[in-house]
């Protein structure tokens, strides 16, 4: 049975990634997570037995060393992080203490049996775009808020710990993903939330700040693919859609498919931190993929038709 450490996995993708991951009997899934930002409803059903959960903060070497060396895992994904806008901007010193954890685990791979460790990065690392789409191999490192430095730092490690010790990685550069187990921190569940309440739906500054959006199965799809098939070895992906739209027009959107009566109303602008343009080059990902990808409206409608989040919509 090959055995799998899951950082994180009680958070959006995190859990997603686990919950596709029991599917396979011939895994064995470790779930870490501190919960500061994630819930045991994200964990996988109680139907698999190939999985455990094991309350962990990966930032202190003392706990998340006992788990690893007793499990001796073959594959790490090392998705625990400080995540959401807001809460990145509000604390920061929480965001960099996430190098620690970045640390701990290639550190404890390295002297293990770990055969490869993949790490969730972000979009965030392009800062503000030189070049559009952007592309795996532009990373013109313009952004000194505290997320994207980790994210930074933490790529340069993975690399380092390769160079240095021949430990084989991945990074995946994540895109805003959303879906229905997503926490109000990210705009798309917070405006659907809003706008099934009929409440103002906020936005910081103009709103004409783009994204692209990409829903959460077809970020585990492709991560999965990767890891079962021996892809992008060594080497970095961008994770994300490439429709991209402003924030204004995805508030739009939102209450046109609630018919909701909300009202768009403008805050000021965040200090730092809100870029003004994401679009990836996602060639690499659809290649892996092999299909379309499900689009923002199609996302919505899945949400929408979702009576969990509807559910949680209403609390």
């Amino acid at each position: 049975m090959i055995k799998i450490l899951v950082t994180g996995g009680a958070g959006n993708v995190g859990g997603a990634l686990a919950r596709k991951l029991v599917e396979n009997q011939n895994y064995y899934v470790v779930i870490v997570d501190d919960l500061s930002t994630g819930s045991k409803e994200k964990l996988p059903s109680d139907k698999f037995s190939n999985w455990e959960f094991v309350y962990c903060d990966v930032n202190k070497y003392k706990e998340i060393s006992e788990i690893m060396l007793v499990n001796k895992f073959d594959f790490v994904f090392h998705y625990a992080a400080v995540v959401g806008v807001k809460r990145t901007q509000d604390n920061p010193i929480m965001v960099l203490n996430d190098i620690e954890g970045i640390r701990n685990v290639l550190q404890l791979s390295k002297n293990s049996s770990v055969k490869r460790v993949f790490f969730s990065s972000s979009s965030e690392v392009y800062g503000e775009p030189v070049e559009l789409p952007q592309h795996e191999e532009t990373t013109p490192l313009n952004s000194r808020v505290p997320y994207a430095v980790v994210k930074n730092v933490g790529e340069s490690y993975f690399r380092s710990f390769f160079k240095s010790f021949g430990l084989p990685f991945t990074i995946f550069r994540f895109f805003n993903t959303y879906g229905p187990n997503q926490s109000q921190d990210f705009v798309v569940s917070r405006f659907i939330t809003k706008a099934l309440k009929n409440e103002d739906i906020t936005i910081y500054g103009d709103g004409l700040q783009t994204r692209t959006f990409c829903f959460v199965s077809d970020n585990v799809g492709t991560c999965v693919k990767i890891f079962e098939e021996n892809l992008i070895l060594n080497d970095v992906i961008n994770i994300g859609g490439a429709q991209e739209m402003t924030i204004l027009e995805l508030a739009k959107l939102v209450i046109a498919k609630t018919h909701s009566s909300s009202q768009i109303v403008h805050l000021p602008a965040l200090k730092e931190g809100d870029m003004r343009r994401r679009m990836p080059d996602n060639s690499k990902m659809k290649a892996v993929l092999g299909k379309d990808l499900i689009t923002i409206e199609e996302g919505i409608d899945l949400m929408l038709n979702d009576k969990d989040f509807i559910n949680q919509c209403a609390g």
